[in-house]
């Protein structure tokens, strides 16, 4: 890290207070985290997809932004930024423009994983250099917490509700940091701000310093979509990575790298058990069968990151 901690906690924010964004919602946290990486004489562009950040944050004619901010529909955050990256070397090429820009993408889990995908792809297939950062809470929260691909396996939403006939969703959720990483761009990790400050603030770092094309995909708990009182927010995002159920990880110039292991790690009910979502898995308070099989997939999933530690993946 570039930058002491408590230097970059005294950083101005370039997320103004004020905006509209739950209590004990885990986005605008990681937010203000990322965009404290800047060197304050950076200027930034930054993009924002349709979701809960945008209408929250940016409702005309108040913004809570301090930097050049558009917003965009669900699938085309990362298409607008990288045009504006390509313009603005272009001007700078002219001397139309002076200064250095930095270029922001935030969108989640549903303009990133699913709808917005596709250009999502093609901006880090192209690696224009910018950061894309997905805020994910696992549904799509904003439009009334709807599955989406990044939703985990058995969570309770309303377009994949438990019942008698159904346990939540059947499908496990879609890797999409390894996915981001497999098109070779210099810098692609996981991580998760309310549960590690210093994490994410490096991360973040090694995101701008990368020169190309970089991913962050960061844990964003949302008190509505997942049922737990906002002051839990910290609790809830320390128990997703000491359980290994988010794992915390930086894939750089293909090597993989695991940024957190727990000293102990915790049994992943504990995690399930502290979330209205998953209240369904504990009839009368015992763990169900589905339990186990989410153990054995975080297992599981954790031995392969294991394996793969301080090795090359392209």
């Amino acid at each position: 890290m570039s930058a002491p901690l408590k230097t970059l906690l005294t950083r101005p924010d370039r997320l103004a207070p004020g905006h509209r964004m739950c209590a004990g919602c885990g986005a605008p946290v990681a937010v203000r985290a990322v965009m404290r990486a800047l060197d304050p004489a950076d200027k930034a562009v930054v993009s924002c997809a349709t979701g809960c950040l945008e209408v929250s944050t940016f409702t005309y004619p108040y913004t809570a932004w301090r930097d050049s901010f558009i917003h965009n529909a669900f699938e085309n955050a990362a298409a607008t930024l990288s045009g504006a990256e390509a313009a603005y070397r272009a001007l700078s090429r002219d001397g139309r423009v002076q200064g250095r820009y930095r270029f922001v993408a935030f969108g989640g889990d549903g303009g990133t994983y699913d709808i917005g995908f596709q250009s999502l792809s093609g901006a880090m297939e192209r690696g224009h250099p910018m950061l894309y950062v997905c805020y994910d809470n696992g549904a799509y929260m904003n439009t009334g917490i709807q599955r989406s691909s990044a939703t985990p396996a058995y969570a309770d939403t309303t377009t994949s509700p438990s019942g008698t006939v159904s346990q939540g969703k059947p499908q496990r959720r879609k890797d999409m940091t390894r996915i981001l990483a497999a098109h070779g761009i210099p810098f692609a990790a996981q991580s998760a701000f309310t549960a590690d400050f210093r994490d994410l603030h490096a991360k973040a770092e090694k995101s701008f310093a990368c020169g190309g094309a970089a991913f962050l995909n960061v844990l964003a708990p949302c008190p509505r979509g997942w049922r737990y009182e906002a002051r839990d927010l910290m609790k809830i995002s320390k128990l997703a990575i000491d359980t290994c159920f988010w794992p915390m990880y930086e894939i750089e110039e293909g090597v993989l790298r695991l940024t957190y292991t727990p000293k102990k790690k915790l049994p992943v009910t504990d995690f399930l058990a502290a979330q209205g979502r998953f209240a369904h898995l504990f009839p009368e308070g015992e763990p169900s069968e589905a339990v186990a099989a989410v153990q054995e997939a975080v297992d599981r999933e954790w031995e392969i990151l294991g394996s793969l530690d301080g090795k090359r993946l392209h």
